[in-house]
């Protein structure tokens, strides 16, 4: 027989046709470096100090300062030591945390083994040094006195409170599966509210004309953040919606919180009286929770909301699935 008559074991043609669908995989996105999720975490949670930042970081005005000190002449601070910004702290911080969370689980395909450490520490370092910093800088102003030390004590442990909730957002948002992160989310929605109010209106300024509707929406953010995360992490299991259920109690519970602090807190005659104020705090509490025009309209947005997103991914997925049948 002629050689020639022989058929390749693989002909070049067939190699090389255009209609050959195989594709090669795509590959694997370079990881970064441990020191960059350093730099984002620090980055992140300098990031959540930011309506603190804009007002101009002057330690506001002290009931127990040792000199007189007009509000200019306040030191510089990196968090607001201060009984009627309890609140801003918390948000400052919880948001920071948050923000890196969503950074490291959004680059999980280039996160190095260690990023979610590394992110965390970074975060870490920066709150950590603001909490002392603020502290040491009140510590030195205030009058030598039993309540100068009690009133410290009390501001020191709302702020370290604060770095540890948002140690549990950050991990829970970046590392945890969608059920746990839907709950991280959740909390931050709830700070998140604060944060937004307090950049709207930095500490000391008085709210303006124009800004007093942008103010009327955010009340309207942490439901619809809240919403957002539900129909993102889905309730197709017992445990998202068990999540989703919680994610709702975060919801009804934090700003009636919000509220029993703002208003307990908030006032002078209260200040000198500790359980008087612990007292109306928590009157204020129940009432928020149990009044109906307080506490549904932000559970029936979030619920509304979440069943938006849901039902539009259900849409998509339905008619991607019809698409992939008929090509």
């Amino acid at each position: 027989m002629d050689p020639s008559e022989t058929e390749p074991a693989v002909a070049p043609a067939e190699a090389t046709r255009p209609d050959d669908t195989r594709t090669t995989p795509a590959p694997e996105p370079r990881h970064l470096q441990w020191w960059a999720y350093l730099l984002l975490g620090m980055a992140s949670a300098v990031a959540g100090l930011l309506p603190w930042v804009v007002s101009g970081m002057r330690l506001p005005l002290q009931n127990l300062w040792a000199t007189e000190t007009l509000p200019d002449d306040m030191p510089i601070v990196l968090l607001p030591f201060n009984q009627y910004a309890l609140l801003l702290i918390v948000a400052l911080i919880i948001t920071g945390s948050a923000i890196a969370g969503i950074v490291a689980r959004v680059t999980r395909r280039r996160r190095p083994r260690f990023g979610v450490a590394a992110m965390l520490a970074g975060v870490l370092i920066v709150q950590v040094v603001a909490v002392v910093q603020t502290t040491s800088v009140v510590r030195a102003g205030l009058q030598e006195r039993p309540e100068s030390d009690l009133y410290l004590a009390a501001l020191v442990a709302v702020a370290t409170l604060s770095v540890l909730v948002g140690v549990l957002v950050m991990l829970l948002v970046a590392a945890a599966p969608k059920a746990g992160a839907m709950i991280g989310l959740s909390i931050a929605a709830v700070a998140f509210g604060q944060w937004c109010s307090s950049l709207l209106v930095p500490w000391g300024a008085v709210p303006t004309a124009e800004v007093a509707p942008l103010l009327d929406l955010v009340r309207w953010i942490p439901p619809v953040l809240v919403g957002v995360a539900i129909a993102w992490a889905g309730v197709g299991t017992v445990g998202r919606i068990l999540a989703a259920g919680m994610s709702l109690v975060i919801l009804w519970i934090g700003p009636a919180f919000i509220t029993a602090v703002a208003n307990a807190a908030g006032s002078r005659v209260l200040a000198r009286d500790p359980a008087l104020m612990l007292e109306f705090a928590v009157e204020v509490f129940g009432a928020a929770l149990t009044t109906p025009s307080i506490a549904l309209p932000p559970l029936i947005a979030a619920v509304v909301v979440a069943a938006i997103g849901i039902i539009g991914r259900l849409v998509l997925r339905l008619a991607r699935g019809r698409r992939d049948v008929t090509t």
